[in-house]
């Protein structure tokens, strides 16, 4: 069977029904086809609901300060559905020093909070004076030399909460590589934040001071699998989408581009690569021998939801995690119930607890009964629980998270070099330039600018990330 299109979009996860969103919204004659591996579109985005609850398999949220995936929402009409619950309005917590410690939502609270000495509050200021580390280093070398090693479990949460990785591992160029350039370009990373903070008050000018805001963490009513559902509704099945479809190799001929599949093959003049990471570069490998890496890390997270009736009282907020250094079993917990509204039964809350990450794979490997008992005697302890949960059950994601560790910023040179070299390729998807939603969502939307114009507006420098418990 042979199938000609102008584009095929290889992956139906978030990215490739992202692209094939903006293609139909953009150009609504352009004939496209999305080839998915499995059974149905949304990738790792699993809602799970059962008895009342609704728990996430995958990803909780994204937060709404990204312009993108605004965008998307407005076009969808998912604007008008979704829940938010604001950072600034909801406390987080890290589990230190046998104890929760509340992290406060501004910068002066920050400051003020005895989360550190003041001794280590004044090492922070002597980062204007550290020299620019060189080669690649991790974030926990990176932060302890510029910040000093005060800061170190909090980051340790952070990229735990993240990456479910392990920031000894992590390095700072790949997962955060604007604030590497800040740090590159100013010699410091206070002194660049400050250079950038005078030029953006240059250019309001005598506009009116905006005040200090952030982001909210986002999800829907039915839970995150709302959004692959509506990006999903417009596309006719073997007809624009091609589900339980394999692909087993890409190469270029006179026409473009040619797909062999367990379906069989199809032309394109465009094909966008919107699939994991990993997946991704098996592809890859047999278009380019050269290709620095086959392969980067994988972890994965087991989430143990706990349902307790609501004399059981959770602390305030948005949920804790905990550094390496507490040796506890899990690594941390959602508070779902007072993020979102309707998680839970009427007369009932519900926390998730995630267990394994990049550090402790050996722990998915309990059977859902040792799993659950061990996951609560540890949130037990931390959360002075008085009773035993009225429902438990053990999600098991069948998808990793990727680790962008050593000689990712590599891997993306080759793509750019690759993608320069091969006209009419595209590679998107989770673990290409991060792995947040919005992540995914912004370099996809931009993917379907590339194909639909071949002017379409240059990539600007990496981006600064803000950094959230």
């Amino acid at each position: 069977m042979n199938k000609q299109y102008q584009t095929i979009i290889l992956g139906g996860g978030l990215s490739g029904l992202t692209v094939a969103h903006k293609l139909r919204l953009n150009n609504p004659g352009h004939r496209f086809c999305i080839l998915e591996q499995g059974g149905h579109t949304g990738g790792v985005i699993r809602t799970h609901r059962d008895q009342g609850y609704i728990t996430e398999i995958g990803p909780h949220g994204f937060l709404d300060n990204c312009q993108e995936s605004k965008q998307i929402l407005a076009e969808t009409g998912l604007d008008s559905e979704c829940v938010k619950a604001p950072l600034i309005d909801f406390v987080r917590y890290v589990y230190l020093n046998g104890k929760l410690n509340l992290i406060p939502q501004t910068p002066g609270k920050i400051l003020r909070a005895p989360l550190i000495p003041w001794s280590a509050k004044l090492r922070v200021l002597a980062e204007l004076w550290k020299p620019v580390l060189e080669g690649e280093p991790t974030v926990a070398k990176w932060v302890d030399h510029r910040f000093g090693p005060a800061l170190l479990p909090f980051l340790d949460a952070v990229y735990t909460g993240t990456y479910a990785g392990d920031f000894n591992k992590l390095t700072i160029d790949s997962v955060m590589p604007g604030v590497r350039a800040l740090e590159k370009e100013h010699g410091s990373v206070l002194r660049g934040l400050i250079a950038k903070m005078l030029q953006k008050k240059r250019q309001a000018g005598n506009a009116h001071k905006s005040k200090f805001n952030m982001p909210a963490m986002t999800s829907f009513p039915s839970g995150m699998q709302r959004l692959p559902e509506r990006l999903s509704e417009n596309l006719i099945v073997d007809q624009d989408l091609k589900l339980n479809t394999h692909v087993t190799a890409v190469h270029a001929d006179e026409n473009g581009w040619q797909v062999t599949s367990s379906k069989g093959i199809f032309q394109a003049q465009n094909v966008v690569f919107a699939l994991p990471i990993n997946v991704a570069l098996e592809l890859l490998a047999k278009i380019d021998p050269t290709l620095p890496e086959k392969s980067v890390p994988e972890t994965w997270i087991s989430t143990v939801v706990f349902g307790f009736k609501d004399d059981v009282k959770l602390p305030p907020g948005f949920g804790f995690l905990t550094p390496e250094i507490e040796q506890r079993f899990t690594l941390g917990s959602l508070f779902s119930s007072n993020m979102f509204p309707g998680r839970s039964p009427k007369g009932h809350i519900v926390f998730e607890t995630l267990v394994g990450g990049r550090r402790h794979p050996e722990k998915l490997e309990l059977d859902d009964k040792t799993l659950t008992q061990k996951a609560f005697e540890d949130v037990r302890d931390i959360l002075k629980l008085p009773a035993a949960p009225s429902y438990t059950t053990v999600l098991r994601s069948g998808g990793g998270i990727p680790q962008l560790e050593k000689n990712y910023p590599q891997l993306l040179a080759w793509r750019d070099d690759f993608l320069s070299a091969h006209s009419g390729l595209q590679i998107v998807g989770f673990g290409w330039e991060g792995i947040g939603l919005n992540d995914m969502m912004k370099c996809a939307s931009r993917a379907a600018e590339k194909v639909l114009s071949s002017s379409a507006t240059p990539q600007k420098g990496a981006e600064i990330k803000g950094v959230y418990f």
